[in-house]
């Protein structure tokens, strides 16, 4: 049985009358169209709700699905503690989940609880289903940093729980729209704000949703949405199937947008298997891109790919060009996948006899040894995106007027303690940005004057 229909929905706590205390009149939109949302689930009369909430726990690498057979909850933060909930969860559907994950080695789960109380982002739907049906068991689920094809996957693998489990079963897609949409709101405004809004409306109205892997993760972050990922999970729940979709309402009067959608499944489809297209099309890009790539880049992949495929570090190849094996520099070898960093180690100065094994050990590194990252898999090896940065000699600088951001990277230095930031990054703005990443980077605090240093790159991509 697939899911019975899914709801994108916003969680802003003051759109409860005993929060909001009168403040809920300035998004009355929002609950009207809640309330529609309400009426609509009591109908379906659902065994089983689940919701996706960005307030629960998250990890960098792993989707922690809530544990135990029940949990609590209240508005108490928001000063209104006599708003309280105890959900009863469906722990038969968390069982086929969790067994469908740990069968296809996907880093979902029950491990890692922190908090068991329920969140806002819980809390505010269920306050709406609530006043209109009480007969259901709750599953939550946490969102992640993991790439979007992994919260797309983590949708399939629910709808597959659901068909083996028999549930009747919905799905509410928690997340408010931009944080940054007025000048006046809690978080000032971006122009990339109100852009995002009316892209996410038009894509979910439309339930376009292979368009949602088309946000860049930059662009998501200076618009400072909240449910992106929320809404790709319900997307992937909804695999395969033709779907229904009404626009019930879009607010952004407070500075933060609310918007709510509905979804009812018509039936299989064929053509909305978004996520195959999806890594069909970065496949095709990843060999036109490789078709084109510069020696520094080649030998990099090809020692990804011996080491994750076979554990063999390969050895200078016959053939390269001399300045590959006639001389050495410091080397930064950076790995992206679906648009993500997914590893980047490096050396500031030459610990090998040439750039050519700087390269071949620090790509072995990026995709094996970063300790943010877990290593790379050899599925994942047909859309990784290779960059090669050949660092020139750093020199001591007087201050932070001697740096670009687009051409120099820095090095920051306090005793011990050294921090690196290349140039010309994606999301990295500023000096002053510049400088403060690379201090965190070397456990340097923020007030700290430090010793700086700029270099120029060569970057191979």
């Amino acid at each position: 049985m697939p899911i019975l229909a899914a709801y994108m929905v916003p969680h802003p706590p003051m759109i409860v009358p005993e929060v909001g205390r009168g403040g809920e009149s300035q998004i009355r939109a929002t609950a009207e169209a809640y309330a529609q949302v309400a009426g609509e689930i009591a109908a379906l009369r659902p065994e089983t709700i689940i919701v996706t909430s960005p307030h629960t726990v998250m990890y960098a690498d792993y989707f922690h699905i809530s544990p135990g057979a029940a949990a609590s909850g209240s508005f108490a933060q928001f000063r209104a503690g006599s708003v309280r909930f105890r959900e009863t969860y469906d722990t038969g559907l968390r069982e086929a989940l969790c067994a469908i994950a740990d069968a296809e080695d996907f880093p979902a789960g029950t491990l890692g609880e922190r908090d068991p109380q329920l969140d806002h982002g819980v809390m505010v739907p269920l306050y709406f289903v609530r006043q209109k049906y009480s007969d259901f068991r709750l599953l939550r689920i946490g969102l992640s940093g993991l790439p979007l094809t992994d919260h797309y996957r983590l949708g399939q693998m629910l709808r597959q729980a659901v068909g083996q489990t028999g549930r009747r079963a919905v799905l509410i897609a928690s997340g408010d729209l931009s944080h940054k949409l007025q000048t006046y709101g809690p978080y000032g405004f971006a122009e990339e704000g109100p852009v995002y809004d009316a892209r996410i409306m038009d894509v979910c109205g439309r339930a376009a949703f292979g368009e949602l892997f088309d946000f860049d993760e930059t662009f998501c972050d200076r618009a400072a949405e909240c449910g992106h990922r929320s809404f790709v999970i319900m997307a992937g729940a909804l695999d395969g199937q033709a779907v229904s979709a009404r626009t019930l309402s879009h607010e952004d009067v407070t500075g933060v947008g609310y918007g709510i959608c509905t979804f009812h499944p018509e039936g299989e489809d064929p053509d909305r298997h978004f996520l195959d297209r999806y890594l069909q099309e970065e496949a095709a890009q990843r060999r036109r891109q490789e078709a084109e790539e510069d020696p520094y880049v080649r030998l990099a992949r090809a020692s990804v790919r011996s080491y994750v495929r076979d554990r063999i570090q390969l050895s200078v190849p016959e053939g390269l060009p001399a300045e590959l094996t006639g001389r050495r520099a410091g080397v930064f070898v950076s790995i992206h996948e679906h648009g993500r960093l997914r590893g980047c180690i490096g050396t500031i100065l030459p610990v090998t006899g040439s750039v050519a094994e700087e390269i071949l050990r620090n790509a072995v590194s990026a995709c094996s040894q970063d300790p943010r990252f877990q290593p790379v898999r050899p599925e994942e090896l047909p859309y990784l995106e290779i960059i090669v940065d050949v660092l020139g000699e750093p020199e001591t600088i007087g201050g932070p007027e001697d740096l670009d951001v687009k051409r120099y990277g820095v090095i920051v230095s306090k005793g011990g303690r050294r921090g690196l930031l290349l140039p010309d990054l994606d999301g990295v703005d500023t000096v002053e940005e510049q400088i403060a990443i690379a201090k965190r980077k070397a456990g340097i605090g923020e007030a700290e004057t430090v010793r700086l240093e700029r270099f120029e790159v060569i970057r191979h991509h």
